[in-house]
């Protein structure tokens, strides 16, 4: 109910736009471990609507996220290591998080071609051995299910 509150003042549905009260039930849903909230409190950070604007904010909101499965919050983390939006600008982990998004096999993310297009420009910056790592990061992330990547 507190995601979907958050969404109805985000979205200005049956109460008047309020991107603070917004930010406030996001938090409230986020901090019981519900991931959407948790990537859509990241995404108010990184745009800072309702909250101030902060990358490293954003990043740990995305990353918390990213460890339930959330494929666009692992897009929106790859891409801030790719970046240095939050995190220190690491190819490798942007390429770990970008080709787990691409491999997200919900179809509710509908971001996957984005995922494979940001992975693949990501690549052509990285050395064979890199991409070698960040292939296998991936696979143990994912065998881990996403916690402590």
């Amino acid at each position: 109910a507190q995601l979907n509150l958050g969404g109805m003042y985000y979205k200005g549905q049956g109460v008047p736009q309020d991107y603070k009260a917004a930010a406030q039930w996001y938090r409230r849903a986020a901090e019981q471990g519900v991931a959407d909230a948790q990537f859509n409190l990241g995404l108010m950070y990184d745009k800072g609507e309702g909250v101030p604007q902060d990358d490293k904010t954003a990043a740990q909101w995305y990353r918390r996220a990213a460890e339930q499965g959330n494929a666009m919050a692992q897009f929106n983390l790859g891409v801030s290591y790719a970046n240095g939006e939050g995190v220190p600008r690491d190819y490798v982990y942007a390429h770990m998080w970008l080709n787990i998004a691409a491999s997200a096999a919900s179809s509710a993310f509908s971001g996957r071609k984005n995922a494979v297009e940001e992975r693949d420009l990501i690549e052509k910056r990285m050395t064979q051995a890199q991409t070698a790592e960040a292939q296998r990061l991936a696979r143990e992330c994912v065998r881990k299910a996403y916690r402590d990547c």
